[in-house]
């Protein structure tokens, strides 16, 4: 059975592209996959891939020749993105792949809205850096909780959220103090 909205999702994705280009499109909502936060929704769209015999194409070959044909109407679909859709990732098809290494290293263009508007986590503006971080599953379902309960409407704000929450703690004064004390000691040698 098909969530409510993957239709209407599909035929606007659908409507924007010349016939026979997209072969199918994936509505994913939350816990389907781990890339999609917490009231977010995201758009997988696979594009037909040539089965004329020989052909080989690759998925990278599919993707950027999709892409340059079609930079306008991604602008366009990107500009039109309603807040709940997070992400529209193209990827070539393979109905048939079963091997998730595979899927993992396949060749996606992927747009979104660059980002939702974070409540800022104090009033002084600061220079922000991005930094990656791979989680289990035990410490995702803790950061996801925290996006459910409005802590934080986002992964990225919740691990900002943690960080600011240790140098509130008095003990982080202390460990600021000793490696201050250890980088004064190894200076001297």
């Amino acid at each position: 059975m098909a969530k409510p909205g993957t239709t209407r999702v599909e035929k606007h994705v659908r409507s924007l592209f010349p016939d026979g280009v997209i072969s199918r499109v994936q509505v994913l909502e939350y816990g389907d996959d781990p890339a999609v936060e917490p009231g977010d929704v995201a758009v997988r769209v696979f594009l037909h891939r040539p089965d004329q015999p020989g052909d080989g194409e690759a998925d990278e070959q599919i993707v950027g020749s999709f892409e340059n044909a079609n930079r306008e109407r991604l602008k366009r679909l990107n500009d039109d993105l309603p807040r709940i859709i997070a992400w529209v990732e193209f990827q070539a098809d393979s109905p048939d792949e079963t091997d998730e290494t595979e899927k993992r290293r396949r060749h996606v263009l992927k747009i979104g809205r660059g980002g939702r508007a974070a409540r800022p986590l104090d009033d002084a503006a600061e220079e922000m850096t991005p930094v990656m971080t791979r989680l289990g599953p035990a410490d995702l379902a803790a950061v996801d909780m925290l996006i459910t309960a409005g802590i934080a409407g986002s992964r990225a704000e919740v691990l900002r959220w943690a960080v600011g929450r240790i140098r509130e703690n008095p003990a982080y004064a202390q460990l600021q103090d000793r490696v201050r004390e250890i980088s004064e000691l190894k200076a001297r040698f």
